[in-house]
């Protein structure tokens, strides 16, 4: 057997089957963030961006695509969320804004794809939402912070 769990003995790409599986809670958080020149950051949190709120629309988009992330992801199994939060918060040193979400699920597959998601997808509404300020905008550092639950149990980031 792979130990890639998406790889069945032949090699070919297949859902994992969880149907065995206890259901269990399981969370994971995920962050990024979306680096700008400092005046596109004071435009953003001064409400001047001509699409709107960037960070309430960039907080809704990550919810909506955490809830969509099996439509997006091939194979991922689609969950019935319980909670998907996305924290959208101003860092003067990067300068621009760092994203972070938290997913949680009572189920029997975890939900980091679906925090992962939420961050890049939010992080990319920044970016989609003030472009027009600053093309020069990067978006980076997205990676999984922890993990909780299931078989694997506990996990955070070094």
């Amino acid at each position: 057997m792979s130990p890639l769990t998406h790889l069945d003995a032949t090699g070919a790409a297949s859902m994992v089957d969880v149907s065995d599986k206890p259901e269990t809670e399981r969370t994971a958080t995920a962050e990024g963030h979306v680096t700008m020149r400092p005046e596109t950051l004071a435009a953003i949190l001064a409400g001047d961006a001509k699409k709107g709120d960037v960070r309430a629309v960039a907080r809704i988009a990550g919810i909506m695509a955490a809830k969509r992330t099996h439509e997006l992801i091939p194979l991922c199994h689609p969950l019935a969320l319980n909670k998907v939060a996305v924290e959208i918060e101003p860092d003067e040193s990067l300068p621009g804004l760092r994203v972070t979400a938290t997913t949680r699920v009572t189920g029997r597959t975890g939900v980091e794809m679906e925090a992962l998601t939420a961050v890049s997808v939010a992080c990319l509404t920044i970016y989609d939402m003030a472009q027009a300020l600053d093309r020069g905008m990067t978006i980076g550092g997205i990676r999984l912070l922890e993990k909780a639950g299931g078989r694997s149990g506990h996990w955070q980031a070094p």
